[in-house]
């Protein structure tokens, strides 16, 4: 088993490459399926979680294959020749459940396992379930699988989603384009991940409107052909190397970052003080020798403050000059790295669904352990600004999300390695 090791207290100063997003990643790839042509990814980031679909996909009668170093994916599924995805590769990722409504209107069935991932609360499919059930497809659950049949094929339908949802809006997305008909999404989510998804499938020939707005429409066709498309920006590898140098000070470039995809986290950041610029090649934060100023923040879909970006802000919180309120809306049982945040001396209490952040504390380092791959990121975090040496097991979290966290962030001045036990 790997730990991370970082011995805090060094200014953070330089550039920091930022990778493709892994959630728009693990959605496109999927859409290899809709399509007898080939599927080229660019901007691929080199993640474990990626090499998880890349085994799901193949097991379904993909090729894909790895180039340039893996920043490119080509995909080709001339045949689903297996329209089962196994409960043992399915278990590893919850964005599997993804490759139930492209294989559902390609060929009009599919088993799919019930998907595991992070233990950070109930994150129920059931949302996925009833908007493909309302175009025309019947759902059995049984023995830990969902059985899903559209024997005539998918129709197009008008479904308003009771709460946003990234994946059951990225399902019905996929699902929708080979449907027969026009199919009305309404409060579906608008991350960016969505449009970058829309705009892949309207590569290959879909017809969609309105990814943007909250309402999609999307105009069935017989067939989507081959296309070649670059993998959005992560914006939660981008919130997160954005707190780098909050913690320790100094002055730090996102390349490749846009404010655009963290527009409501670079306001929260700003409130407490720290200096956000747009560059040629991305963004620069810099946080001169002055307290932060307490926040108050609540999680919500996009636009608002991303959940993924809740445990890193946390770290910075500690870091605060009075208390600060974190409203998780979004997960039940997301803060479970509080625990491991106070066993570096932070003052932090969690009442349900909202911690209270007492900043102020001098941070020491310790033992921790990652609960879950963000939680993960945000120990790294709060090492940095830590007295002493931060020792941070269960890192293969962190391997699902971010690629070359120990290299960025030397390259920066941090003190920190990967070992190996």
């Amino acid at each position: 088993m790997d730990k991370i090791i970082v011995r805090g207290g060094n200014r953070l100063n330089g550039r920091i490459p930022i990778a493709g997003a892994k959630n728009a990643c693990l959605t496109l790839m999927p859409a290899a399926l809709l399509s007898a042509e080939p599927l080229t990814l660019t901007n691929a980031p080199r993640l474990s979680d990626i090499r998880t679909m890349t085994e799901l996909l193949q097991s379904l009668g993909c090729e894909v294959a790895s180039l340039q170093d893996g920043q490119v994916l080509a995909l080709g599924c001339k045949q689903i020749t297996n329209h089962t995805a196994d409960y043992d590769i399915v278990r590893k990722m919850r964005a599997s459940i993804l490759v139930l409504g492209p294989m559902l209107a390609r060929d009009g069935h599919a088993v799919v396992s019930l998907p595991g991932g992070c233990a950070i609360g109930a994150r129920p499919v059931d949302l996925h379930l009833k908007v493909l059930e309302a175009m025309g497809a019947q759902i059995d659950l049984r023995d830990g699988y969902v059985h899903a049949t559209a024997p005539d094929g998918l129709k197009g339908a008008e479904f308003t989603f009771p709460v946003v949802s990234v994946g059951a809006t990225e399902n019905a997305l996929m699902a929708a384009t080979l449907a027969q008909g026009t199919t009305v999404l309404h409060n579906a989510a608008r991350e960016p991940e969505i449009v970058d998804l829309a705009r892949c499938l309207i590569a290959m020939g879909a017809r969609i409107t309105g990814e943007d707005t909250g309402t999609i429409t999307i105009e069935g066709v017989e067939k989507l052909h081959g296309a070649t498309h670059r993998v959005v920006t992560d914006r939660i590898e981008l919130g997160t190397y954005m707190l780098a140098p909050v913690m320790t000070g100094g002055s730090v470039e996102l390349l490749g970052g846009s404010r655009v995809l963290v527009g409501s986290f670079a306001d929260k950041l700003e409130e407490a003080g720290v200096t956000i610029e747009e560059t040629p090649e991305g963004l620069r934060v810099t946080r001169e020798d002055t307290p932060l100023k307490p926040l108050h923040v609540v999680t919500e879909p996009y636009p608002g403050f991303p959940t993924d970006l809740q445990a890193q802000m946390m770290a910075m919180l500690m870091l605060a000059d009075g208390e600060s309120v974190l409203e998780e809306r979004i997960f039940e049982n997301r803060f479970m790295h509080a625990p491991e945040l106070q066993r570096m001396g932070a003052n932090i209490v969690v009442r349900g669904g909202t911690a209270h952040v007492h900043g102020g504390e001098t941070l020491k380092g310790a033992k921790v352990m990652a609960t879950d791959l963000r939680a993960s990121v945000s120990l790294i975090l709060a090492g940095l600004a830590a007295k002493g040496e931060t020792a941070i097991s269960r890192v293969y979290h962190l391997d699902r999300g971010y690629e070359n966290v120990v290299e960025k962030l030397s390259a920066c001045g941090a003190d920190i390695e990967r070992v190996t036990e």
